[in-house]
C-alpha cells in the first residue's frame, strides 16, 4: 500500500534564548500588573498618583563650599556678626556687607496663589540617616584638616594658620538651612528683659528658683523652623443659632434661665494663602508636653520677621548654638494641615457673625493646592531652670524673641502662697460686699 505524498510541515519558529531562571521569558505576567488608566481609579487616589513630584529650589551657595567664608574686600576668613544688625563684619579689614535676602534671592514671596503640587528648597530636603554629623575641611592656607562636629558647633578655627571654617555645604543631615534671621536682640538686653520678667513675678516664685536664679546664664540659641508658603481651599459645615428669646421659669433658688433659638444649617467656602507660616522642624522643641516642659512659651514670643532673613552663611552662628532639624516634609505635613483648617476657619468667622449663638462646625475639609517648604534658623535668647519632682520633675523655660524681644517665660511658683493670695483677696471682696449692703441699709 501506498503513502501519498502530503506537503512538508512549516518550521517552528525559532526559540528565543533564555537568560537562566526568572527570566521575562519563564515568568508570566502577573494578574493586575498591566497599566490601569488612573480615570477608573478613586479621586483621592487618582490625585496622589497623577500629584506632581516635588520640585527642588537650590539654595545653595556654591561660594561658601569649600567651608571658608572669605571678605569680598581683603579675602580674610576671620568674619563676624554684627549685633543688632544683619551685617557681616571682616575682623581684617573692617569691611561690612550684609547677607543677600533668601527671599529676593529665590523669588519666595511671589505667586503664592499659583503654588502646585509640593516645592522643597535644597535646605529642606528629607534627612538621610547616614550622613555623618563630622565635616572635614583641607585649609587652603597651611593644608592642616579642620574638622567641624555639626551636632554642637557650625564653625571652627584651624589651629596652625588662623584661617576661619564654616560647614556651609547643604549636607543632608538638618544642620545646614536655607536661610538664617540673624539676632538683633544682644545678650546684655535679653538678661534685662529675663530679670525684668522674673522680678513682677517674684512674689510667688519658688524659693529654690529665686535662690539659683542667674539670667546671666540666658544662651543664644537658633531653633531650625521649616518655613511654609501655601495655596488652599477649605469648606466647612455646621449648625449656627440665632437666639429669639429669654425667659426663666420657677422661683426663688429654682429659677432656671431658657433660651430659644432657630437653628440654621451653616456652610462656608474659602480659598486662600499663607505666606511664611513657622513650624518648628525639631522633634524636641515640638514636645509641648506640659506635663513635663513649658516650650510651648516659644509659640508665644512669634512672629518673627521672616522675610528679612539671608542666604545661609555659617559666620552669623559665630559664638551661638544651634539644634539641628531632625523631622521631614513629609512628617511635618499633618501639623501644616491642622494650622490651614485654623487658618480656614478664622477666614469665615466674619461671615458668621448674625448667629449670635455661635456656630458649631461638624464637617471640615481642606484642599492643598500647592505648597513651598524652606528650612530656617530662627533666633531665641533661652533661660532654663529645671525643678525637681516626681516623672522627671519640670523644665521652665523663659524665652526671648531675637529679633523683637517679646518676652515670655514660666516661673515655678509656691502653689500655698497662690492659695493664700487668693483667699485673701476673696475675704477682701466679701467684706466690701457686706459694707456696700451696710451703706445700703
Amino acid at each position: 500500500m501506498s503513502t501519498p505524498n502530503r506537503p512538508a510541515p512549516p518550521p517552528l519558529p525559532p526559540v528565543p534564548p533564555v537568560s537562566g531562571p526568572g527570566s521575562p521569558q519563564e515568568v508570566p505576567p502577573l494578574p493586575g500588573s498591566f497599566p490601569v488608566d488612573p480615570s477608573t481609579l478613586p479621586e483621592s487616589i487618582r490625585a496622589e498618583i497623577e500629584a506632581p513630584d516635588p520640585v527642588a529650589i537650590d539654595t545653595a551657595s556654591a561660594e561658601l563650599k569649600d567651608g571658608q567664608n572669605r571678605c569680598p574686600k581683603c579675602g580674610a576668613t576671620d568674619i563676624r556678626h554684627k549685633l543688632g544688625s544683619d551685617v557681616l563684619v571682616c575682623l581684617y579689614c573692617r569691611n561690612e556687607w550684609v547677607g543677600a535676602r533668601v527671599e529676593e534671592e529665590f523669588g519666595l514671596g511671589e505667586g503664592l496663589d499659583q503654588l502646585r503640587g509640593t516645592i522643597i528648597a535644597s535646605g529642606a530636603r528629607d534627612i538621610e540617616a547616614d550622613v555623618a554629623a563630622l565635616r572635614t575641611f583641607k585649609c587652603t592656607g597651611c593644608g592642616a584638616e579642620v574638622t567641624v562636629n555639626t551636632e554642637n558647633a557650625m564653625t571652627a578655627r584651624c589651629h596652625w594658620c588662623r584661617h576661619v571654617f564654616g560647614v556651609n555645604e547643604q549636607i543632608p543631615n538638618g544642620a545646614v538651612p536655607d536661610a538664617v534671621l540673624p539676632f538683633h536682640i544682644k545678650k546684655d538686653d535679653a538678661v534685662a528683659r529675663i530679670r525684668q520678667f522674673v522680678d513682677k513675678r517674684r512674689m510667688f516664685a519658688l524659693k529654690e528658683f529665686k535662690e539659683q536664679f542667674t539670667p546671666e546664664n540666658v544662651v543664644g540659641v537658633y531653633l531650625p523652623y521649616m518655613i511654609v508658603d501655601g495655596n488652599a481651599s477649605a469648606s466647612v459645615a455646621g449648625k449656627g443659632e440665632i437666639l429669639t428669646r429669654t425667659y426663666t421659669r420657677g422661683t426663688d433658688k429654682n429659677k432656671k434661665t431658657y433660651y430659644d433659638a432657630d437653628i440654621y444649617r451653616v456652610e462656608r467656602a474659602v480659598d486662600f494663602t499663607v505666606d511664611d507660616l513657622p513650624l518648628e522642624s525639631s522633634r524636641e522643641r515640638g514636645n509641648l508636653d506640659t506635663n513635663a516642659n513649658t516650650q510651648n512659651i516659644i509659640n508665644t514670643i512669634l512672629p518673627f520677621d521672616t522675610k528679612n532673613a539671608v542666604k545661609w552663611n555659617a559666620s552669623y552662628l559665630s559664638g551661638f548654638t544651634s539644634e539641628k532639624r531632625d523631622t521631614d516634609v513629609e512628617q511635618l505635613r499633618p501639623r501644616l494641615e491642622d494650622q490651614l483648617l485654623s487658618i480656614a476657619r478664622a477666614q469665615v468667622e466674619g461671615s458668621v457673625r448674625r448667629y449670635d449663638r455661635g456656630v458649631r462646625w461638624e464637617q471640615e475639609s481642606l484642599d492643598v493646592h500647592g505648597t513651598r517648604w524652606v528650612s530656617m534658623y530662627l533666633p531665641v535668647w533661652l533661660y532654663s531652670y529645671h525643678q525637681p519632682g516626681k516623672n522627671g520633675g519640670m523644665l521652665h523655660y523663659i524665652a526671648v524673641n531675637g529679633r523683637t524681644g517679646e518676652t515670655m517665660g514660666s516661673v515655678p511658683v509656691q502653689h500655698w502662697k497662690l492659695l493664700l493670695a487668693a483667699l485673701t483677696v476673696g475675704t477682701i471682696l466679701e467684706g466690701v460686699a457686706l459694707a456696700i449692703i451696710w451703706a445700703g441699709a
